[in-house]
C-alpha cells in the first residue's frame, strides 16, 4: 500500500544532523519518511552542507533546495521595515521556493504539511490552502530570544531586536490560530506560548520532546581521533559558534569564570568546539590556555575525555542538545539555569547550574575534585530523551481530524 503523501518545509538542510536545529528536524524527517512519501523543501546556507545534498533520496521522495546567501537574505530582510513584517519572514522567502511548492501540492494533491519554524510558515499561508492539514514545529518560542537579545543591547539594536520580538510574536499568534497544531520543544515551551494565546486554542499547543541517538553518543562507540590534540585536563563547550547564544556564552565564561577558575587550576584548559567561530571567539584562541578548534569531523571525542561540559548559555530556549549530548556520553555537565531549562533532571545526577559567576566557578571546582564518583547521567538519558520515545505523539498531531 502507497504511503500518503507529506509536504515538508526547513529553514534550513536537515542534514547532517550537526547542529542543534538539524539534529531535530533531521530526527524528524527520518520518522515522517517512515509514514509518508516526503517532498522536503529547505534552503542550504553553508557550503559545508552542499556535499550532502544527495543524501537526501535517503528519506525524500523529491527535495527542493534553494541556496541562502546571508549577505543576499540580509538585504531582503530589510525590507522588513518598509512593510511592518519581522525581518525573518523576507529573508528567507524565495519565489522559486514558493512556486514549487505550489506545483508540487498541485501536482502530487498533498493535503498535510509538516512546517520546521516559523519562517518556512509563510509558503503554505494562502487562503486556498487553509483546508489542508497544516502542523508547525516551532521548536521554541523565537520571539522570545529577540526579547532577551534587546535586553543584552543598547541603542539602535535594542530597537531592531525588540521590534523583531514584536512582530514576529504576531507572526506566530497567526500561525498558531491558522494550523491544526504547534509543536515546541518542551512543555516549559508550550506552557509559556499558550500564555499568549485564547484559551480556546491551548489544545492546538502540544509540547514534542527532543532526543539523543544513544547509540551515537555512547562512551562505548568508535569514535574518529581527534584532529586538533588535546591537552589534559580540559573543559569543554561545543556548538555552532556563528550562533551569538553560543559567542555570548563563551566570551561570558572566559570573561567571568576562566581565570579565576585557572588561578586555582592552572593546570586546565578550555576547549571551545564547533564550526565558523566568529573574530570574537577565534580572538580567545591561545590565550590563558584556550583553545578554538573550528569545525570538527565528530565532536564525541572532545567531550568524551573532558573533564567537564560547561553551557554557560544566557541567552536561550527550548532544550539544549549539548546538554543532552554530554549526558549520554555520561560527562558532568555544569550549565546556566537557561541551558537547563526542559530537561527537568533529578538533582541526584552529576549536573549544576547556576547564572552568577562566582557560583559558577564553584560548581567546576566541586565537580572537577569528584573525579572518582560513578556519574549515572546517561542512565536517565536513556529513560528519558531517546528519539523514539519523544516523537512517539508525533503521528497523532499528523492525524487529520475525521471531516
Amino acid at each position: 500500500m502507497a504511503k500518503p503523501k507529506l509536504l515538508y518545509l526547513c529553514h534550513r538542510i536537515p542534514y547532517p544532523p550537526n547542529k542543534g536545529d538539524k539534529i531535530r528536524s533531521f530526527n524528524l524527517l527520518k520518522a515522517l519518511s517512515a509514514q509518508y512519501e516526503v517532498y522536503l523543501g529547505c534552503f542550504v546556507d553553508d557550503e559545508y552542507d552542499f556535499q550532502y545534498i544527495d543524501k537526501l533520496a535517503d528519506w525524500c521522495v523529491e527535495y527542493k533546495f534553494r541556496r541562502l546567501r546571508k549577505s543576499f537574505a540580509k538585504l531582503r530582510g530589510l525590507s522588513a521595515f518598509l512593510t511592518g513584517k519581522p525581518i525573518t519572514l523576507p529573508y528567507y522567502a524565495d519565489h522559486e521556493l514558493q512556486h514549487w511548492v505550489h506545483q508540487t501540492i498541485a501536482k502530487h494533491q498533498i493535503d498535510t504539511v509538516m512546517v520546521f519554524s516559523s519562517s518556512m510558515a509563510q509558503y503554505v499561508d494562502f487562503p486556498q490552502y487553509s483546508h489542508l492539514h497544516r502542523v508547525i514545529d516551532f521548536v521554541d518560542v523565537d520571539s522570545d530570544k529577540w526579547r532577551q537579545y534587546a535586553d543584552n543591547q543598547r541603542g539602535v539594536m535594542s530597537w531592531v531586536y525588540r521590534r523583531e520580538f514584536r512582530q514576529l510574536q504576531r507572526l506566530e499568534q497567526h500561525y498558531c490560530s491558522a494550523f491544526n497544531y504547534s509543536l515546541f520543544v518542551s512543555p516549559d515551551e508550550a506552557a509559556l506560548f499558550r500564555q499568549l494565546m485564547p484559551a480556546t486554542l491551548s489544545n492546538k499547543i502540544q509540547p514534542l520532546l527532543n532526543g539523543v541517538d544513544v547509540q551515537f553518543f555512547d562512551p562505548a562507540a568508535a569514535m574518529k581521533e581527534p584532529e586538533y590534540p588535546l591537552q589534559q585536563p580540559y573543559l569543554v563547550f561545543t556548538g555552532a559558534m556563528d550562533y551569538w547564544a553560543n559567542v555570548d556564552a563563551v566570551l561570558w565564561f572566559c570573561q567571568q569564570v576562566w581565570p579565576q577558575l585557572r588561578a586555582q587550576r592552572p593546570d586546565l584548559h578550555f576547549y571551545i568546539v564547533g564550526g565558523n567561530p566568529t573574530s570574537e571567539v577565534l580572538a580567545l584562541h591561545g590565550q590563558q590556555q584556550v583553545r578554538v578548534t573550528g569545525r570538527v569531523d565528530d565532536v564525541r571525542p572532545y567531550i568524551s575525555e573532558a573533564a567537564l561540559v560547561v553551557a554557560p548559555l544566557r541567552i536561550a530556549r527550548g532544550i539544549q542538545n549539548k546538554v543532552l549530548e554530554a549526558m549520554a556520553l555520561n560527562k558532568k555537565v555544569v550549565a546556566s539555569d537557561m541551558a537547563m531549562e526542559g530537561i527537568n533532571a533529578p538533582a541526584s545526577l552529576y549536573l549544576a547550574q547556576s547564572d552568577d559567576a562566582a557560583e559558577f566557578l564553584q560548581l567546576c571546582l566541586t565537580m572537577l575534585q569528584q573525579e572518582d564518583a560513578l556519574c549515572t547521567n546517561r542512565e536517565w538519558v536513556q529513560q528519558h530523551f531517546t528519539w523514539p520515545a519523544t516523537l512517539t505523539p508525533l503521528p497523532g498531531y499528523l492525524q487529520h481530524a475525521e471531516k
